[in-house]
């Protein structure tokens, strides 16, 4: 099954990876959409959404980061906690 992505995830996931170190940047990429396109393919989607990108993102991003992303999040109108993450 090929998986794709909702055109605003997408724009969003670049707009996160933006924010990232540049020397990070292709880690993360592929870290994070594995992680989101995996959990699209096990729950048998074809498409990634922004659930499945938040939850990447947290899973993939050691805890140490996850305010600097929280605050990523919130600058381009990601809600987080609307999936279960704390502010």
């Amino acid at each position: 099954m090929s998986i794709s992505w909702e055109e605003t995830t997408e724009e969003k996931f670049n707009q996160l990876l933006e924010k990232i170190p540049v020397f990070l940047r292709g880690v993360a990429r592929e870290k994070v959409s594995k992680k989101a396109e995996g959990t699209a393919a096990r729950e048998g989607r074809a498409q990634v959404t922004e659930k499945d990108l938040v939850d990447a993102f947290f899973a993939e991003t050691p805890f140490g980061f996850h305010g600097p992303m929280k605050n990523d999040m919130e600058g381009i109108g990601i809600d987080y906690t609307s999936y279960g993450y704390q502010r």
